[in-house]
């Protein structure tokens, strides 16, 4: 079935009342037959609504039709993007364990993976994604998963996929893949060996920064990768905490399974009922704005490629760009997605053009229907050292900018005045 077609029908036959819009299910609860029944749900005897910090039939729909789009076989909705990328490390890690991470990370997912896990016990290391024959001197047998962005936020880097997960297959270690900024519509990374996907729902899926929330995303097969491997010992021995349940013996996908049983039953990060629903909206029209984000984008990036004031464009739909060789690969017709972001001379210079636009808004977001101008350095990477910044990609001068669905014309215009202010 089409993207497009998926994007609009997956995941939701019609309810009693034929309605064509999914319903919003807003209950805490559900009622059981009686006790057997009860009881049979929460043996996985049967499957069903338990309590929706469990399970909910609008989230269910929108786990479902997400898993269809990225080429998955099963998902877990969360109540941010930051939760997602949680629970698909502390699903494969504990403390004593350690992760390999490319450097160049979101802002919060760079503080998340160097210090909050490190609290946890989770050591991270890192390497360059430009440059993936560095990971193998970072494996050793605690390495517990590999993760990496397909579009990298700010320094729009394009991973080489196929390179990453060969590595990690050749040492039966998960790679993890946050593939928000590129959305299933222009990359799968499934396709070329990925193992967990993760996204922030809040970005291009919702479309118009309606709502927080993330998603989780297990490849089909991954029991085989999972099962009798000694470095997720986890999956394949009796879990105390679930009656003895063994993960990879139930006959379900088990890493999400572990996720929804384990980590959302006890930390309870959930996307809400309300939010899910707002995700299925922007779904069905996912495929249609991300063409348009890159055209948008594109645009903007040749502009600004041909100005003096502009040290360098981060693009990789510009054949001048480093990473134009991967995308034509990995992404859907060459398309980028819609971020983009140029270097200018200092922080002054960055600064001074963020805010001198007009149509833009300064927001620390991206994916929006409406463009968006954010100085990286002295926001959303703000706790990073200068080395830190320079080393994931982001220098003083960098501006970054989330090009929306406006008129090309008009973004272009009100950049060149910026520019020139």
């Amino acid at each position: 079935m089409d993207l497009q077609t998926t994007a609009l029908h997956a995941g939701y036959e019609k309810d009693t009342q034929g309605t064509m819009a999914v319903p919003i299910y807003m209950s805490t609860a559900y009622e059981f037959r009686d006790v057997e029944h009860a009881a049979n749900l929460f043996s996985l005897k049967e499957l069903g609504n338990i309590y929706t910090r469990l399970n909910n039939p609008t989230t269910d729909v929108f786990e479902k039709r997400f898993t269809e789009l990225e080429g998955g076989e099963a998902a877990i909705a969360t109540s941010s993007g930051m939760s997602a990328i949680f629970f698909a490390i502390a699903n494969a890690a504990e403390a004593g364990d350690n992760i390999v991470c490319a450097k160049q990370l979101y802002g919060g997912s760079l503080t998340q993976t160097a210090h909050t896990f490190k609290r946890f016990g989770i050591e991270s290391r890192y390497f360059d994604v430009q440059n993936p024959s560095e990971i193998e001197a970072l494996i050793d047998e605690k390495t517990k998963v590999i993760f990496f962005e397909s579009l990298t936020n700010p320094s729009i880097d394009v991973a080489d996929i196929e390179a990453i997960t060969a590595i990690a297959n050749k040492h039966g270690i998960l790679t993890v893949v946050d593939n928000t900024v590129a959305t299933p519509v222009l990359c799968r990374p499934f396709e070329h060996g990925a193992d967990v996907t993760v996204h922030s729902a809040s970005k291009y899926t919702t479309g118009q920064g309606l709502a927080i929330g993330g998603i989780l995303v297990e490849r089909k097969g991954l029991i085989e990768k999972l099962r009798a491997n000694p470095r997720y010992a986890h999956f394949n021995e009796p879990d105390a905490s679930y009656h003895g349940l063994v993960y990879v013996d139930v006959g379900l996908p088990p890493f999400t399974l572990r996720t929804r049983l384990s980590l959302l039953r006890d930390i309870g990060a959930v996307s809400s009922p309300f939010n899910s629903w707002l995700f299925i909206q922007g779904l069905e029209h996912l495929s249609l704005r991300m063409k348009e984000h890159s055209k948008n984008a594109l645009a903007l990036a040749e502009f600004l490629e041909a100005h003096p004031k502009v040290k360098k464009v981060n693009y990789p739909g510009l054949k001048s760009n480093s990473n134009y060789k991967n995308a034509q690969k990995y992404f859907q017709d060459g398309l980028c997605s819609g971020l983009l972001s140029f270097e200018v001379d200092s922080l002054e210079s960055a600064t001074k053009i963020v805010n001198a636009t007009e149509l833009y808004s300064l927001v620390v977001n991206i994916g929006d229907s409406k463009s968006i101008i954010t100085h990286p350095a002295s926001t959303t990477h703000q706790q990073l050292t200068p080395d830190e910044l320079d080393a994931c990609g982001v220098p003083a001068g960098l501006v970054r900018i989330s090009a929306g669905l406006e008129s090309s014309s008009d973004l272009i215009a009100d950049i060149k005045q910026a520019l020139e202010a």
